[in-house]
Order: C-alpha cells, then structure tokens, then sequence
C-alpha cells in the first residue's frame, strides 16, 4: 500500500510539472520578445547613452507599413520593458497610424512624422520593427535607429510560433 501511495504522489508530482510547463509555453512567446529585445540592447552598447532618451515605435507588418497590430503593439511594448530594465530612458508613445516606417524603393526609411516627434523628444534613437507572418510562424526584424541619421545601429531577426494567442493578436 504504502509503494502505490508513493507511485501515486510521484504520477501525481510529474503531471502537475508537465502541467505548470504547459501553461507557461500556452502564452504567445512573451519570452521570445524578451530575449530578442535583450539581444537588441547588448548589440546596441557603447551606440547608446542611457541617458538620452529612445522612442518604441509599433512593429509593423511587413505586407502593410502603415498598419500595427495587437501583436505589433505588444511585441513594441515589450521591447520597451526590456530597455527601460537595462537603464535606458523609454518614452511612451502608444500611437498607432503616427509613428511608422515607410516603404521606399525596397528600403525602409524613419517616416518624416518620427523623425520630427524624435526630434521633439530629443530621442537619440528609435525601435522600429516589422513582422512577416508565415504558415506556423511570425518572421520579426527589429532595430535601433539613429534618429538624426537614419543609420541602423543595432538589429535582431527572431521568429514567433503561432499559437491561438498569436491569431488573436493579428486579428486586432
């Protein structure tokens, strides 16, 4: 009696693990939006003054540049947690049509718009991303630009699982 207790608390430890893991991964991959903006912030060092301020853009789709979603918006929020975490100065700006980047001949330019709301926050550069979205994955580059300059100073390419979370974002 005593083994089948013990057999039945083992089962039991292993299910509640295995399930903890599952919940843990169900969400849209907050992680791997950490971790890329992580990678974002040590590509950047000595590029950046962390006393100077930086403005997050929306990420946008690739297909569209002027459109944002609740993942575009969300992948830009999360970048900006892990900057501010890392000591830089973020500003909030949650705009979503304002601040984009504009196609231009294959290139992608800081839009006229941000370069003039960089220019009024000081902002020494700007996050901008965009994401491609695949059959079972979201394809995101992300960079840091100089906001004076237009010259790239940091970028990290990641891709996303799509999961329900995921579809649900692009839907908004």
């Amino acid at each position: 009696m005593k083994t089948l207790k013990k057999i039945f608390f083992v089962l039991l430890t292993v299910f509640l693990l295995i399930g903890c893991q599952t919940l843990d991964n169900r969400y849209y991959a907050i992680n791997h939006n950490h971790s890329a903006a992580q990678k974002l912030v040590d590509n950047a060092k000595g590029r950046l003054d962390k006393g100077k301020p930086l403005i997050v853009a929306s990420f946008v789709n690739i297909n569209a540049l002027s459109e944002s979603s609740s993942l575009g918006r969300s992948i830009s929020q999360q970048f900006a947690t892990i900057f501010t975490n890392n000591g830089y100065r973020v500003i909030e700006l949650l705009l979503r049509k304002d601040i984009y980047i504009r196609e231009d001949s294959g290139e992608f330019l800081l839009s006229r718009e941000l370069k003039n709301i960089s220019h009024h926050h000081q902002a020494q550069a700007v996050i901008v991303g965009t994401y491609a979205v695949g059959e079972t994955r979201v394809y995101v580059t992300s960079k840091v630009i100089n906001a004076d300059t237009g010259i790239v100073l940091s970028a990290h390419d990641y891709s996303l699982p799509i999961d329900k979370d995921t579809k649900a974002l692009l839907m908004n």
